[in-house]
């Protein structure tokens, strides 16, 4: 999982970082295609609230649809754990994903400002929202 990070992302996350995810509260999947690890998720559920924290492409398996199918099945699982909504956060410049978020029927909710590090400074991240259920 941390090879495929830190080859797809500009500013990946550390392996300390990784291994504080697991645990009760966490719904992590990896997905496989042919014997390789092609992508992953990392998923939080506390108080009836699903977070996506991390999804992740292979540098070689991107546009096969496999975040399709990673964000589908954090949905899945979400509703399986009877999460009242879904949440995730991404960068600004990140359209491909956003497009996939909001056709999955993700809705922005919010803005942060200068969140993310790049190459020549910061950038907003998009906070995006998902209702599944009546609280």
């Amino acid at each position: 999982m941390l090879a495929i990070e830190q080859a797809a992302t500009s500013h990946p996350w550390t392996l300390k970082l990784f291994e504080s995810c697991f645990g009760d509260r966490y719904f992590n999947f990896v997905l496989e295609q042919q014997n390789q690890i092609c992508g992953f998720y990392i998923g939080e559920f506390v108080a009836g609230e699903a977070s996506l924290f991390d999804i992740c492409i292979a540098p070689t398996a991107q546009g096969k649809g496999f975040g399709r199918m990673l964000l589908e099945h954090f949905i899945t699982e979400a509703d399986n754990r009877e999460a009242f909504e879904c949440w995730l956060e991404v960068r600004q410049s990140n359209v491909n994903a956003i497009a996939l978020y909001q056709s999955a029927g993700f809705h922005q909710t919010g803005k942060r400002p200068n969140y993310y590090p790049t190459a020549t400074g910061h950038e907003d991240a998009i906070l995006m929202g998902l209702p599944l259920r009546m609280g």
